[in-house]
Parts: structure tokens; sequence; C-alpha cells
């Protein structure tokens, strides 16, 4: 139930070993830290291929692909890992456990953790993404958050054919499918999955599974009247 294969393209991220098809895609969540830890113990020599800019702060950990730009003020905590051909724009904030697939946007104000994206993710303005991945040519847009912790603080649960089915993970953002895209403004709140080739209507509040192809619509009412 719930394989990655169902949400994701493995072939368009160099991170499979992350995923195992017996078991539920959001089981990649827990293992990022130590696959990224013996991931960055493997390279031999500079970890530094890219171009970082002098105002930019990256850590220790960080390995930024060749032709990966970090933009001035963006701050990289690490451990970290930017593919090739990605940029990070001024302002970004990179906590620890950020995978960035090849040719990946992380914008203005946005802050990340502990998570995985696919290649060709854009992340472009005021959002936040902890625990949680996103998948080949995933797109959220302003103000987009994955929302990652249940008001109580315990595991998150997902709701599916009328039965509840605790993740194991007490913090657990979104899983969104590949060529998704989310309106601006819209809270993915804990244990959300979508899947792909969806699209969210900006600044709906979404909770739950999405089956692939489907369009959310969040359509306001509005009251017109005259001016006087």
């Amino acid at each position: 139930m719930f394989p990655p294969s169902q949400y994701l393209d493995l072939s368009h991220t160099s991170h499979p070993k992350l995923f195992s098809e017996d078991e539920p895609v959001w089981a990649a969540i827990g293992r990022i830290e130590d696959y990224l830890d013996k991931l960055l113990k493997s390279v031999d020599g500079t970890l530094i291929h890219g171009s970082i800019h002098p105002s930019a702060n990256a850590g220790t950990r960080v390995y930024v692909a060749a032709d990966a730009i970090v933009e001035a003020n963006a701050v990289i905590q690490g451990p970290a890992w930017i593919g090739s051909g990605s940029v990070v724009r001024s302002g970004a904030y990179l906590r620890d456990n950020v995978i960035i697939g090849n040719h990946c946007v992380l914008g203005n104000s946005s802050e990340f953790k502990n998570c995985l994206l696919f290649d060709d993710c854009e992340v472009p303005h005021f959002n936040y993404v902890g625990d949680s991945i996103l998948g080949y040519k995933a797109h959220l847009g302003a103000g987009v958050i994955c929302s990652n912790v249940r008001l109580d603080r315990t595991n998150v649960k997902l709701r599916h054919d009328e039965k509840e089915i605790d993740s194991g993970l007490r913090k657990f953002g979104a899983i969104i499918g590949d060529r998704t895209e989310v309106g601006c403004n819209t809270v993915l709140n804990p244990g959300t999955i979508l899947g792909r080739d969806c699209i969210l209507y900006p600044v709906t509040q979404w909770q739950g599974i999405l089956g692939e192809k489907k369009i959310v619509k969040n359509l306001p009412h509005l009251n017109i009247v005259d001016r006087k």
C-alpha cells in the first residue's frame, strides 16, 4: 500500500536507494538523515564544486555539485546535498538533512528541513518544506506550507478506506507526486499525500490523500456591489 512508484518516478532522482517498494512512500522520510550522513562520508575530496556567493553561509557538511549556484545571503546549515544546476536563491534557509535534486529552484524566504526534492522541483517564494518529499517537476506557489507536526505532537496518522493508518512518524509533512502544482498560500496539513499531475487551487486547506490527475477547486464566493 502506497508504494513509491505510485507517486514518484525514481529515474528522476540520484537517490533512489532511499526508497523500497515493500514500504509506504513516506518511510523514506525517516531514512534521510542516515542516508545523507553516509553519502557525504563517501565523497572523496572537496564537497564544493559549484558557486557559493561570499556572503552566503554554508556549513562544513554541505555538498554543492557542479553548475549549482548558492546566491548571496542564503544559509545552508547542513548536512545538505545540492544537485547539479540547482539554484539556492538569496534568503533561502536550508536546515539539517536536506537533499536537493538537479535543476531545482529554492527561493527567497523559503525554509527546508529533512526533505528530498526530486529533479526540476520549484519552491521559489516564501515556502516551508519540512519532513517532506517533492516529486519530479513538483511546483509550490508562493506561500505554500508543508506543515509537519500535529498540534498534540503524536504520530501523524492518515485516513484511507475509512481506516486510520499510523505513519510511525511524529514529523511528516507531505508527499507531492510528480508534476503536481500547489497554488499560492495553500496549507498542506501533516500527512498529506498528493498523487501525480494534480492541481490544488490557491488558498486551499488540504488534509489527507489525493489520487492522481485531480483538481482541487477552492472557489471563493465574492459579493460584488456598486460603489456609492
